[in-house]
């Protein structure tokens, strides 16, 4: 995440985000774990990058997936820990400097927190994360700024074309792209886009 004053947000509605988001997974985000998991090799290991309240990290571990969890977020660490089991690494994007090591990484609503000028370096650390062919699956909102929600969480925002080229410059291939709208912990309905890639 961004700053301190995003991770107390999420600090502070932990319990809330995990209700709002925790076993509700509708038929895009279905689909978007379908595609996302038809490249991965049996057994693969998946690193959830953002995990929230650990719901996907859950997901990925009852699918037969090996599973790296982190988020920035002392209390979503904690709530995944004590409702699913998952062991989470407490530290922010940054703390990413693996090479080769994950068969998928799911940055999943979570690198919106990192402020438009830094997105490039950590999908490369993402890239160098990730094994030859390895797969990421990649959730924004949609827009053309940066700045502050009505919770004062830090959020940056792209058009689909800017984000393909930002995946294209660190080295991805994109290969699938699902547009949708929705309404999240502040409770405003907003347009996203996930795009899936390759390294």
């Amino acid at each position: 995440m961004s700053d301190d004053r995003t991770i107390s947000v999420y600090d502070e509605r932990a319990a809330e985000y995990a209700e709002l988001f925790t076993g509700k997974t509708d038929p895009g985000e279905e689909a978007d774990f379908q595609a996302f998991t038809a490249r991965l090799p049996e057994g693969g290991t998946v690193l959830d990058l953002g995990c929230g309240p650990g719901h996907w990290a859950a997901r990925f571990r009852d699918a037969g997936f090996r599973v790296a969890a982190l988020d920035a977020s002392p209390e979503m660490a904690d709530a995944a820990r004590k409702t699913f089991g998952i062991e989470v690494i407490t530290a922010g994007f940054h703390a990413l400097d693996a090479e080769a090591v994950f068969n998928g990484i799911w940055a999943y609503f979570s690198l919106l927190h990192v402020p438009r000028e830094e997105l490039s370096l950590h999908l490369s650390a993402v890239q160098r994360a990730l094994t030859t062919g390895g797969m990421l699956c990649l959730a924004m909102k949609l827009g053309e700024s940066q700045g502050r929600d009505e919770l004062g969480r830090f959020y940056a925002y792209y058009s689909e074309d800017e984000l393909r080229g930002k995946l294209e410059a660190a080295g991805f291939t994109v290969s699938g792209a699902r547009r949708g709208a929705g309404k999240g912990l502040a409770g405003t309905v907003q347009e996203f886009v996930v795009l899936t890639a390759h390294a």
